[in-house]
């Protein structure tokens, strides 16, 4: 339903318009597929118990970006929305074919753990390609349909986010009675784990865009422009819960237990939100800060 949700929001001519900025978006790619993915290895090695904490926070480094908020925050801060969305469309479906491979290199190696990546391929393509598809094709086709999700672009967002947020509570409940037998110090250090981590992403995607922007001597560089360089950030530095959602019940338990897999997962996708909701507030206020000045 929420990738349902993205093949009906997406404008042609907004992907369109996102060509302009190809090389900070397909930098953006690359460290949403590529570069982030490679931190879980580290994150591995990190001695946790329970361990299921340190795996999923490592699955979720593999995982594409978020579906809906990097879009909806770079459009707050007056980023590139065409491009957010661009990032958004095309990571979550090259993550069809990437998350697999990335998962059984990244964590199934270093748990020795064999993982059925051609069946976390198809449950990807089920859960996510099809959907999208569809969404797509019934938007292109119907213009009463386009009208009306234009319309109520609120409803969907909100309907989306009721659905994210009842995804993995289904995946915890199953687990409830290992959920209570974890000690409060496992769950706040799996979070400040979650946080670092997302602190990490920002940092290396913002020290990233200003190396690239140094390179490129030829007027303005297209990584050095605000409404591109906010939206890479922002969408290249977000993970999606959804998607680990799918590949955990795929893998039938073979990581460990599904629910203690997700839970410290849910804690960074919200810590992220509140994070990169509080670097926008502070953008905006430099922005008209900049702006009073002139």
């Amino acid at each position: 339903m929420m990738s349902s949700c993205i093949g009906l929001t997406l404008r042609t001519k907004e992907l369109g318009a996102a060509v302009e900025a190809w090389p900070a978006g397909l930098f953006g790619l690359a460290s949403i597929l590529l570069f982030t993915p490679f931190l879980a290895q580290f994150i591995m090695q990190i001695k946790f118990f329970p361990h299921e904490f340190i795996t999923g926070l490592a699955m979720f480094c593999c995982m594409p970006t978020t579906l809906s908020s990097g879009v909806t925050l770079t459009q707050l801060v007056g980023g590139n929305t065409a491009l957010a969305l661009a990032m958004t469309v095309i990571s979550n479906l090259l993550g069809i074919m990437i998350v697999p491979l990335s998962l059984a290199k990244y964590i199934g190696a270093g748990a020795g753990v064999s993982l059925p990546t051609e069946q976390l391929f198809k449950s990807l393509v089920t859960t996510l390609l099809i959907p999208i598809i569809l969404g797509k094709v019934a938007r292109e086709t119907s213009k009463g349909i386009a009208g009306l999700v234009d319309g109520n672009k609120q409803g969907f967002s909100v309907t989306s986010a009721i659905l994210l947020s009842l995804v993995p509570w289904i995946q915890v409940s199953r687990s409830r009675s290992l959920l209570l037998s974890v000690q409060p110090k496992a769950f706040a250090l799996a979070i400040t784990v979650g946080v670092l981590l997302h602190f990490a992403l920002l940092a290396f995607n913002a020290a990233a865009l200003h190396i690239l922007s140094c390179l490129e001597q030829r007027g303005e560089s297209v990584f050095e422009r605000n409404e591109y360089a906010r939206a890479v950030i922002l969408v290249a530095s977000q993970k999606t819960l959804p998607v680990l959602v799918a590949v955990v019940e795929q893998l039938g338990g073979a990581l460990g237990e599904s629910g203690l897999l997700v839970i410290p997962c849910v804690a960074a996708h919200i810590n992220q939100i509140i994070i990169d909701s509080i670097i926008v507030n502070w953008w905006r206020q430099r922005d008209q800060q900049f702006a009073n000045a002139k």
